[in-house]
């Protein structure tokens, strides 16, 4: 008998396999051509008498109430200039990341047919971190001045946010931008609603970017995905024992669902946690739940998450 489990297991593991490559030999034929446009150069060496070119050619970035020295002091201002230099230091050659949005958008046509191929913009944000990507129908920009690597001597935040100032996280976080604009949230606020939704967004990580990570998807260190998976059991017991799951009680999105240093267990086990593991559990929820239905992506994204873990015969690994 269990050699016939094993085997099972094993068929529909690669059945599996041949399903995923069959995807991608579809999504590599798909034409996407996309064009950046690094607004960062061209407001910073754009002469100063070229302000009100570039003003028209980018009237979103230049609020009418507004006046015009702002941004020439801006254009002069030392500082503004040494964080232009390093980033054109970073990224002087954008081929990487041009290539890897070239990839990202075969795979959103792919699942997502009749979504427009936006237009790239790039630029320097002033170090807005809960900002770094933003993704609208027709635009998606890119604030480069928080991709410039966690250890870079312009960056004053707290090591769990500088983590994630890195290069590879930029592909995470249009599709973090992207899932907003493809998941209702529903009126249900309670824990579980919470880490479902957060777990269809990193779900559609797992369609968008196969070949990222775990880590880079949920914006963990590799130590922190360890962490997760050696203490799932745990976790799922204490949310049960504590009746966490159906409560809306607002401070549960503080303590495990928001970006935050650790989770707050309110126990030993804290300092060694990292933070927003409610979003990690509603991650596995999910997966499990499309391990078990037949069930497309655009039925998962639209489906009440209550009723998602009811059908998803979840079981964490102890």
């Amino acid at each position: 008998m269990k050699k016939l489990l094993s085997l099972f297991s094993l068929l529909v593991v690669l059945s599996s396999c041949d399903k995923k490559n069959k995807i991608e030999k579809e999504v590599d034929e798909i034409p996407v051509t996309i064009n950046v446009e690094r607004f960062d150069k061209i407001f910073y060496e754009s002469p100063v008498e070229n302000l009100q070119n570039v003003k028209n050619k980018y009237p979103y970035f230049f609020p009418s109430q507004t006046p015009d020295s702002v941004w020439v002091n801006k254009i002069k201002n030392p500082l503004y200039r040494e964080l232009y230099s390093e980033v054109q230091k970073k990224y002087s050659n954008f081929e990487k990341v041009n290539s890897d949005l070239e990839v990202l958008f075969q795979h959103i046509k792919y699942y997502f047919p009749n979504t427009k191929t936006p237009k790239v913009v790039t630029l320097i944000s002033e170090m807005d971190y809960q900002n770094k990507a933003i993704y609208t129908d027709s635009l998606v920009l890119i604030s480069l001045d928080l991709y410039l690597g966690k250890n870079h001597k312009f960056y004053e935040f707290p090591e769990y946010l500088k983590q994630n100032f890195e290069q590879n996280q930029i592909m995470p976080d249009i599709v973090s931008s992207f899932s907003i604009t493809k998941i209702p949230f529903g009126n249900n606020r309670n824990l579980l609603s919470q880490m479902v939704y957060a777990g269809k967004q990193l779900y559609l990580k797992d369609v968008l970017l196969p070949e990222t990570s775990d880590a880079e998807k949920i914006g963990y260190t590799p130590e922190q995905i360890t962490w997760c998976q050696e203490n799932e059991s745990y976790m799922w017991r204490y949310f049960m024992q504590e009746q966490l799951l159906y409560s809306t009680d607002s401070k549960l999105s503080t303590r495990f669902i928001n970006t935050a240093p650790f989770s707050k267990f309110y126990l030993e086990i804290d300092n060694e946690s990292p933070g927003r593991v409610g979003t990690w559990v509603g991650w596995q929820i999910v997966r499990s739940f499309m391990n078990n239905n037949d069930v497309n992506l655009q039925q998962l994204l639209q489906m009440d998450p209550i009723e998602i873990f009811q059908n998803s015969k979840y079981k964490p690994k102890k």
